[in-house]
C-alpha cells in the first residue's frame, strides 16, 4: 500500500504545484543563490546555494499511477525546490515525504543522492544531507555535487573549516570535472556556478 499512498500524496502535491503556475508563480528553472548564513523558515541553517529544476507545465495534473518512483520523486523535488524559493515554509513540510519517494528508488544514482541531500537541508536534516555527500564522494571523489552538498553540510554544522575545504576542493576540481559529459552537472549547472562563485568570494 505505500507506493500508493505517495502516489496519492503526490498527487495532491503536484496539484498544489500547478495551481501555483496557474496563478502565476510558476517557479523559475533556477533560483538566485542564498547567502551562506541562509536559514529555514524553522530557523535551520540550509544550503548556500539554490535553484531547482524546472516545473513541467500544463494545467492538468499527470496520471501518476502511471508514473516510475523516480518521476514522482522529481516531482515532489521540484515541488519542494519551488516552494523553498518563493520562500514558502511549506517546503519544509513537503521535504519528509519528498525523501520517502527517494528512498522508494530500487537504484539510488548520485544525482538521486545529491537531490535528496538538497531536500534535506531544506528540511533541516543535516545528518542525512552529509550521508548523501559521504556516499558520493566515496564513489566519485572530486564529483561536484557531492563536494557542493558537502560543504553544505559542513556549513549547516557550523564546521567553518570543513567547509572551506570542500569549498578548496570544489574549486581545484572544477577545470577538470566540468569538462566531464555528466548529465547531473547539466542539470543542476546552476548550483555549481553558484557554489564556485561562494567558493571563490564573489
Amino acid at each position: 500500500m505505500l507506493p500508493w499512498a505517495v502516489a496519492a500524496i503526490a498527487l495532491v502535491a503536484i496539484i498544489a504545484m500547478l495551481a501555483g503556475q496557474r496563478f502565476g508563480q510558476r517557479p523559475a528553472a533556477a533560483g538566485a543563490p542564498g547567502g551562506p548564513g541562509a536559514a529555514t523558515d524553522s530557523g535551520a541553517p540550509v544550503a548556500p546555494f539554490a535553484g531547482a529544476a524546472g516545473a513541467a507545465g500544463g494545467t492538468q495534473a499527470p496520471d501518476i499511477s502511471n508514473m516510475t518512483p523516480t518521476q514522482r520523486a522529481i516531482a515532489l523535488y521540484n515541488l519542494v525546490m519551488s516552494m523553498h524559493e518563493r520562500g514558502s515554509d511549506s517546503a519544509q513540510t513537503f521535504a519528509p515525504m519528498a525523501i520517502r519517494a527517494y528512498q522508494m528508488i530500487d537504484s539510488l544514482s548520485l544525482d538521486d543522492r545529491y537531490d535528496m541531500g538538497r531536500i534535506a537541508a531544506i528540511g533541516g536534516n543535516e545528518p542525512m544531507a552529509k550521508a548523501q555527500s559521504d556516499t558520493i564522494l566515496a564513489a566519485h571523489p572530486n564529483h561536484l555535487l557531492g563536494l557542493i552538498l558537502a560543504a553544505n553540510a559542513a556549513h549547516m554544522r557550523h564546521d567553518s573549516a570543513s567547509e572551506r575545504t570542500f569549498q578548496q576542493r570544489l574549486v581545484a576540481a572544477a577545470p577538470a570535472e566540468r569538462a566531464k559529459p555528466l548529465p547531473e552537472y547539466t542539470e543542476h549547472a546552476n548550483d555549481i556556478t553558484v557554489a564556485l562563485d561562494q567558493a571563490r568570494g564573489r
